[in-house]
């Protein structure tokens, strides 16, 4: 099928920005989609207009009618960065489809600011909690965040203060592009004052720790005091090796089964660009410090599902990789988790009981894979002196399907 459908990233400095190919496409469009602001940039036009529908996914039913006629939608910047052209072509095979990007809000502040874009860590807050920027705060590290709206760098002047990095340099990029607006406000997110700030805005952060700042990077095995919890955590060293045989892959999903505080939840999101994950526990008193660790460790999105399992799991997504924390001896667990992993995913199961370690010896028998015991010991104060205090032994099982 012909393209019927163009996407058109608009700058700051509107139309008069626009390539010819880009100018064409508008004048011989007989609908012309985009924001209130975007439209309101077109000369008259005998083309029909449609503005962004609440809620936006009605927007695919409306262009679906219009498969027949040209359409052109308007969007800010980059439309396949964060922007509507990613949502439209999910829809809409790319054949019939043609983009064409402005520069993106990315590119300009680098432009800005003489940063490396290949250097700098890029997110969105638009729509997305804060939080979202605790994994990439570490010393010395460059952040670019699309800010939701005016009160966004506020919000991340507070969080940066919290974290301990109020040494952070904080600029806020304001209408860039516009040839009156644009406008910059910088200062550290210890002294940062609220005011007010255009609601088109991009936040750069040179981040800075104070002394004594917690170091949390992506590296699997965060320290344990990172997390709330009441004794139900994998402690970090087998926590690490734990993650290391669950592999984190961008994209992929984990079922964390028995999640006690989140633990290896939260770090299997951390490790990977866009991992999901899936904690299920049945008790209810531990599912909301999963949700708060999971939101002091930037992974907000950390879907938790109250129940037992393996019938907790029956209406789940299916997953990538599961790792079973507790609870390997309930009858039909093991089998209902083998089950639903693909060819490739990754099953491992950690545990400290005997009965659980027979029911892991069992399952070796009959999936193969690697079986191994974790000892781990760390000094502690004998008498005046100092000697090795162990940690209960972790049996491990680790398999991937063939």
């Amino acid at each position: 099928m012909e393209p019927w459908l163009t996407i058109i990233g608009v700058g700051e400095d509107g139309v008069g920005g626009l390539s010819e190919a880009a100018l064409r496409a508008i004048t011989v469009a007989e609908v012309l989609v985009g924001g209130e602001r975007h439209l309101a940039m077109l000369p008259e036009h005998e083309a029909e207009r449609l503005a962004w529908p609440s809620p936006f996914d009605a927007l695919i039913e409306k262009l679906e009618c219009r498969r027949n006629v040209r359409v052109v939608v308007l969007a800010s910047g980059d439309p396949m960065l964060y922007g509507v052209g990613t949502t439209l072509l999910k829809h809409f095979p790319v054949g019939e489809t043609v983009v064409m990007p402005a520069p993106s809000a990315f590119a300009l502040a680098c432009a800005r600011l003489g940063w490396a874009r290949a250097e700098v860590e890029c997110l969105t807050l638009h729509g997305r909690p804060v939080e979202l920027l605790h994994p990439a705060l570490v010393p010395g590290a460059r952040i670019l965040a699309l800010s939701a709206d005016g009160t966004t760098p506020a919000a991340v002047a507070a969080l940066l203060r919290g974290r301990g990095y109020g040494p952070s340099r904080i600029t806020v990029l304001e209408r860039m592009g516009h040839p009156i607006l644009e406008k910059r406000v910088a200062g550290t997110a210890a002294d940062w004052e609220e005011r007010p700030h255009a609601a088109l805005n991009t936040i750069a952060i040179e981040c800075a720790a104070e002394p004594g700042a917690a170091l949390l990077p992506r590296t699997p095995g965060l320290p344990d005091d990172a997390f709330r919890h009441d004794g139900q955590l994998t402690k970090r060293e087998v926590r690490a090796v734990t993650l290391s045989a669950l592999m984190p892959v961008p994209g992929q999903t984990l079922w964390d089964v028995g999640a006690g505080c989140g633990s290896v939840a939260i770090e299997w999101m951390r490790a990977a660009p866009r991992a999901r994950a899936i904690a299920i526990e049945p008790r209810a008193d531990r599912l909301a410090l999963i949700a708060e660790n999971a939101a002091a460790l930037g992974v907000p999105g950390l879907k938790i599902v109250e129940g037992a399992a393996p019938d907790a799991l029956n209406a789940l997504p299916a997953p990538d990789a599961v790792f079973v924390g507790g609870g390997v001896t309930v009858p039909g667990l093991a089998e209902a988790c083998w089950e639903a992993l693909p060819s490739g995913g990754r099953f491992v199961a950690n545990a400290v009981t005997l009965e659980g370690e027979r029911a892991l010896i069992d399952l070796y028998a009959k999936l193969g894979g690697g079986l191994t015991q974790l000892s781990v010991s760390r000094a502690a104060d004998l008498g005046g002196f100092s000697g090795w205090k162990p940690l209960r032994p972790v049996t491990q099982l680790a398999v991937v399907k063939p």
